[in-house]
């Protein structure tokens, strides 16, 4: 059944009305009709199946039939934090990421950054992420989207160390060393429900001066696995290593 997140104030009682482009997929692409079912999510009561009861250019308006309690989020608060890249990388960060079960996409720019973003590429870059992040959220049945950070500075960065309860660096050259802090040992330290903050570098790694300053700032440097990974790999890797960790160790079928 078609999933579609709709925001809080197009909600009444049991009634609610999709608007904006998802009329348009659910009238042209999905060729819905008056008495059809779909799933629509509020941002705090989560998701309902619902009919639709009339469908114009404007608006579907829709009847609450039965309100569903799952959940799909992480047990755990995860913030992407994504040096620029080239091309659709960070795009791909954050479709594959929202699947994985992030919480937060903070893109920031690294000294060895490639791609660079003026004010108003910034603008419309957070825009087509933030659509992104909405249809790849409503693909994966997720019940909440993640949020997409406006672009940080490093130094910005750095200030975020005391909202969360963990902040990571995920270094490659923790790939290269004998003596190295496995992931599955920060894994045991984390709870259900810990906020924690992870940083990724472009593709160029990370500079010197970038890695002490994290570290001094409270980073706890990472291994992922013995090989060195892509950027747009190693935040998959890390989210995929967790969900494992939380969410199937240990279960049964």
């Amino acid at each position: 059944m078609q999933r579609y997140f709709v925001k809080g104030s197009s909600w009444e009682n049991e009634r609610l009305w999709i608007t904006g482009e998802d009329v348009h997929h659910i009238s042209r692409v999905m060729r819905m009709d008056k008495g059809d079912k779909l799933i629509g999510i509020h941002p705090e009561l989560g998701p309902a199946i619902c009919e639709i009861s009339e469908v114009t250019s404007n608006h579907v308006e829709c009847w609450v039939e039965e309100w569903l309690e799952e959940n799909r989020e992480l047990p755990v608060q995860v913030s992407i934090v994504q040096s620029l890249g080239k091309g659709d990388k960070l795009e791909q960060v954050v479709q594959k990421g929202t699947e994985l079960g992030a919480f937060t996409f903070i893109p920031y720019q690294a000294e060895r950054s490639v791609a660079k973003w003026d004010e108003k590429k910034a603008e419309k870059k957070i825009q087509r992420l933030q659509k992104i992040a909405k249809e790849a959220s409503e693909q994966s049945e997720r019940i909440r989207i993640p949020e997409i950070h406006s672009l940080l500075s490093f130094q910005e960065l750095i200030h975020l160390t005391k909202e969360y309860d963990w902040c990571i660096l995920a270094h490659a050259d923790e790939a290269r060393r004998k003596s190295y802090r496995p992931l599955a040992s920060i894994l045991e330290m984390i709870k259900p429900d810990d906020r924690v903050l992870v940083v990724f570098g472009p593709e160029g790694g990370f500079s010197e001066k970038e890695v002490s300053d994290l570290v001094s700032a409270g980073f706890l440097t990472v291994r992922l696995g013995p090989r060195i990974l892509r950027m747009e790999t190693a935040p998959l890797y890390f989210l995929s290593t967790l969900s494992y960790h939380f969410e199937e160790r240990g279960k049964n079928s």
